[in-house]
């Protein structure tokens, strides 16, 4: 990649001196472009670049994701066009082309539910303490509900989405059902938890310290080079 993006002048603008032009992780690579023409260039070279160490591009695995864009021409790959989608599923959370949230949300909530479901017997045991019920509840439900809220675009009904799935786990872990009642500031202290907003408030702003520190270091080396 570094060398198939060494330009470094086809990517999205990231801090005031650098762009960002590609996410990767393993085996899986999102290429970001403000332009067609840029990412139709980009495309090509990621493939030439591929083909030299003897790699391959999955055309039918590859998907093209545009975000208020102008042009609407294809993507092409080897005289091939790639597919246009409105979303796709990117490290486990759903990109699309609306920038929002709201899919990614309920997908999450979704597989949330699926997870506290399947942990019945161990909400309804009452060998268990409500402290290790909860810890329980923190570590496969919760996380599974959060995974990638960081980058959540958050709105008033995102976190409400988000709090009244948390509550209703709560209430259910503590044997509270209707039409018996509990305040919010309450069900948290019994079940030792922060509001979700808050919750997901951390986790952003641990990323954008990661973010901060990587800005910061990038930084010193074009510094550097400037004065190498």
């Amino acid at each position: 990649m570094r060398t198939s993006t060494s330009e470094r002048k086809h990517g999205i603008q990231w801090t005031a001196r650098n762009q960002l032009d590609d996410l990767d992780f393993s085996d899986d690579l999102a290429l970001l472009s403000r332009t067609h023409e840029q990412m139709q260039m980009k495309t090509a070279s990621v493939a030439a670049v591929s083909a030299s160490v003897g790699l391959s591009i999955h055309k039918g695995k590859t998907k093209v994701l545009k975000f208020k864009a102008e042009n609407n021409n294809p993507i092409t790959l080897d005289g091939e066009t790639l597919e246009d989608v409105e979303s796709f599923t990117y490290l486990g959370s759903i990109i699309d082309e609306q920038g929002d949230s709201d899919a990614d949300v309920k997908v999450r909530i979704g597989k949330a539910r699926t997870a506290f479901l399947q942990l019945k017997n161990i909400w309804n045991l009452k060998q268990l303490s409500t402290n290790i019920k909860v810890r329980i509840f923190n570590t496969n439900v919760k996380a599974v509900l959060l995974y990638g809220a960081e980058t959540w675009r958050t709105t008033t009904t995102t976190i409400k989405k988000v709090q009244v799935f948390i509550n209703s786990c709560l209430c259910k872990i503590l044997n509270i059902h209707w039409p018996d009642t509990i305040s919010n500031s309450l069900l948290w202290e019994r079940t030792n938890q922060l509001p979700a907003e808050e919750e997901i408030l951390e986790k952003t702003m641990e990323m954008n310290g990661i973010y901060i520190t990587q800005i910061i270091k990038l930084h010193h080396e074009t510094s550097a080079n400037l004065e190498s």
